[in-house]
């Protein structure tokens, strides 16, 4: 007799349970690690650009760009912005909580800074 072979309808269903929580996983955070990289961008680009200019001038230039790019997580007003040398690092963190389902949540804490450390 010939042995069979296959998937047992427990093991396909534990599998598809898996895959399935993993997919609504990436799905949450992925919009959410954009919006960090999109921040990223931004604050380094306003850093590249602001030699010469005063705090408020760098928010509102920062401002600008998080309109454009429809950034919420990251107002001006919430930036670190200091000086290192003649280099002006601009710094930035916050919290974001993303419901996966029921009463579970997931935290993610995020930090970045215009300068490469």
């Amino acid at each position: 007799m010939r042995q069979q072979r296959g998937i047992a309808l427990s093991g396909l269903l534990f599998w598809g349970i898996v895959i399935a929580l993993v997919a609504v996983l990436g799905m949450k955070v992925t919009p959410e690690y954009m919006d960090y990289f999109k921040i990223q961008k931004s604050v380094k680009a306003v850093a590249a650009e602001a030699n010469g200019k005063t705090l408020t001038e760098i928010r509102a230039a920062y401002e600008k760009y998080a309109s454009v790019n429809q950034i919420s997580s990251v107002k001006g007003t919430d930036l670190d912005i200091s000086k290192d040398g003649n280099e002006i690092v601009i710094a930035f963190e916050y919290e974001k909580r993303i419901p996966l389902f029921w009463n579970i949540s997931l935290s993610i804490d995020f930090q970045g800074s215009s300068s490469g450390r």
